[in-house]
């Protein structure tokens, strides 16, 4: 009897794989990752060193992207099909090998393993090996603590409506801002409703090749890839606790 593996591989760079995952992907002999239909995938570029020679690979293709809203009922519908076919289809596989599923960041805050292992839980033996999210990555190549103190952060989907994004960054002190790509003349307007857009950054492929750290008001709506997230670093929200030394004037240098 098998069982199905999730190996968290952090922000991007293979260094900041675990070594508790670097051991599950070095032995390896049946591996599945996600991808958009005629790509690579992000996931099982990050590996491409460390998986062996031999492994069987099974690229799962989500059935849609950002071709339509994904907030309709038909997008729900394609991706809702497509997890339950991966899972019996996983299932099936695990009845006598181990699979290895591949998930950048950590499999447990907003990754698409998710899906499978609430429809798997209790039909397979299931082993999630935890890796650092792709926003810890981020903000440790900005050189600035994200937080300080008791700073409140929060972590804000682009997807959002403008209005839920400007409530959210007027009351905390840190925001971390994700799925960016098209929603970033959103994200921009919220910032900017909210009061924050000045101390704002954008971080484009964070520890991977091709990084670029810029301020968001340098940057033009359409450039924006994929893998970027938006940041507004805390200040120290009670600066009469703050230990001296510990004040920062603003945002990443």
């Amino acid at each position: 009897m098998g069982k199905i593996i999730c190996a968290g591989l952090g922000p991007g760079d293979p260094d900041l794989i675990s070594v508790r995952a670097d051991r599950a992907l070095r032995t390896a002999a049946h591996v599945a990752y996600f991808r958009k239909a005629g790509r690579r995938g992000q996931a099982r570029q990050i590996v491409q060193d460390l998986l062996p020679a031999d492994a069987a690979e099974y690229p799962m293709e989500y059935p849609v992207t950002t071709e339509i809203p994904f907030d309709s009922l038909e997008y729900n519908d394609l991706l809702a099909t497509f997890y339950d076919d991966w899972a019996a289809r996983l299932e099936e596989l695990a009845k006598d090998r181990d699979i290895v599923v591949l998930c950048e960041g950590d499999p447990f805050f907003y990754g698409s393993f998710m899906h499978l292992y609430v429809r798997l839980r209790g039909r397979v033996e299931i082993e999630v090996i935890p890796g650092i999210p792709g926003m810890t990555g981020c903000w440790n190549v900005t050189g600035t603590p994200v937080t300080w103190g008791d700073d409140v952060m929060s972590v804000l989907m682009g997807t959002l409506p403008e209005s839920d994004l400007t409530r959210h960054m007027q009351g905390a002190d840190a925001l971390v801002i994700m799925k960016t790509g098209r929603n970033l003349p959103k994200i921009r307007s919220a910032l900017a409703r909210a009061g924050r857009l000045q101390d704002a950054w954008l971080i484009e492929r964070g520890t991977m090749p091709g990084e670029r750290v810029i301020r968001l008001q340098e940057v033009e709506d359409r450039d924006c890839p994929y893998f970027a997230i938006v940041m507004v670093h805390g200040q120290g929200r009670r600066p009469e606790l703050q230990i001296s030394g510990a004040r920062i004037s603003g945002a990443a240098q």
